[in-house]
């Protein structure tokens, strides 16, 4: 087995109010969760202020969660999410065109059909981000013609897709709704995940979001910036006879399938389900926001995080 490459990796998010919050009441998804190709090692969040109460679990889909509640007047929130992590190569050791046709595995899918498929059920249908509508499933058409191995198809929608869409920043915003992104064709890598997302479940195939992090290589000759990376998404699409798992991942953004390049964060339906942190709060008025990534790979255990927490 090809030794795994390990990462260090610094997630910070900082509000600042412009009066004082009352009550805070908080959803993180920033614990890298294990998969077969992936061990967090070593992961720890500090938050500050300190919470009147916190608590861990698993959500739904089986990602790490972290709650926490501040019953204290405050005019800042840090959080700072701090990992190490081992990822292992996981490409798929058939070629795509040996996976089998995108119509059998659709099939397979359907209402009614034995046996029921429990871990692809919750990525057959709309959810909040991902519409299922004609639309989308005539744009992929061309991708999906009949008999084409599902793999195959899916890697030439990703293909169209990067070839048609400008990452563009400025051009959508978490609302955005993907009909409006199928028409300008302008977005970020959380919209074209749910596009991708549309296309395929449109078509009756099941696909899921997949968060995470992604190493990023500055200019020639030029250091690496602390703080200048980004969380990434991505999207997972079910083939139960894939080599290796009934999931493969497809990276719309760069037009690529992840391995060792790609931490995984969380999956779920849509971004909705796995946003790094989201909550309510009492008070606040307006605030300013930043967010800081820093992915490093690790050249030896010097750089490891504190113990998994």
């Amino acid at each position: 087995m090809n030794s795994p490459t390990r990462y260090h990796v610094v997630h910070e998010t900082s509000y600042l109010y412009d009066s004082p919050v009352s009550v805070s009441r908080q959803h993180l998804h920033l614990t890298p969760r294990d998969c077969p190709w992936q061990t967090c090692r070593a992961h720890e969040i500090s938050i500050d202020p300190e919470p009147t109460l916190s608590l861990s679990r698993f959500d739904y889909f089986g990602n790490p969660v972290r709650q926490f509640a501040i019953e204290a007047p405050h005019n800042r929130l840090i959080v700072r999410a701090e990992s190490t992590i081992d990822v292992r190569p996981h490409l798929i050791e058939g070629a795509l065109a040996d996976s089998p046709a995108w119509e059998s595995v659709r099939d397979a899918l359907a209402y009614g059909t034995q046996p029921v498929r429990l871990e692809a059920n919750s990525f057959l249908f709309e959810s909040p981000y991902v519409r299922v509508k004609h639309e989308f499933s005539a744009y992929a058409r061309p991708c999906f013609t009949p008999k084409r191995p599902l793999l195959e198809a899916v890697q030439a929608l990703m293909n169209l897709i990067h070839a048609e869409f400008k990452f563009d920043p400025k051009a959508t915003t978490v609302s955005t709704p993907v009909l409006k992104l199928l028409e300008d064709k302008r977005g970020v890598c959380q919209d074209f995940a749910h596009l991708m997302l549309a296309c395929l479940r449109s078509l009756g195939l099941a696909a899921r979001y997949v968060s995470g992090y992604l190493l990023t290589q500055p200019p020639p000759g030029k250091p690496r910036l602390v703080g200048a990376d980004a969380s990434h998404a991505w999207v997972s699409v079910y083939c139960p006879d894939a080599d290796g798992g009934s999931w493969v991942d497809f990276d719309p953004t760069n037009n690529l399938l992840p391995d060792t390049q790609h931490i995984t964060l969380a999956w779920g339906r849509d971004f909705g389900d796995v946003s790094p942190l989201r909550g309510v709060i009492l008070g606040g008025d307006a605030h300013e926001l930043d967010v800081a990534v820093t992915v490093t790979p690790c050249e030896n255990d010097a750089l490891a995080a504190p113990e998994k927490k």
